[in-house]
């Protein structure tokens, strides 16, 4: 390597590196939903804790026979047919 040229670093631009310090379009729509998701999970985290805490009341009270018309329960042959 050359002794005197410095090596130009991706991560930082050398032109405008000091005039252009707001973020791009780009950049601030990766924020916006970066953020999003984050409030997304929170969201999916806090549901989940209440689950875990009352798993009885989120479950309805009814069964799945409830709304057989006409079939007895565990007649299944007649109904696939």
């Amino acid at each position: 390597m050359d002794g005197g040229q410095p090596v130009p670093s991706p991560l930082v631009p050398l032109e405008n590196a000091s005039a252009d310090s707001s973020m791009s379009l780009e950049q601030k729509t990766t924020f916006v939903f970066v953020i999003l998701l984050f409030i997304f999970l929170g969201i999916l985290i806090v549901r989940c804790f209440r689950i875990l805490l009352d798993p009885y009341r989120s479950m309805p009270t009814s069964t799945w026979a409830d709304g057989l018309e006409g079939l007895e329960k565990g007649q299944f042959d007649h109904a696939l047919a």
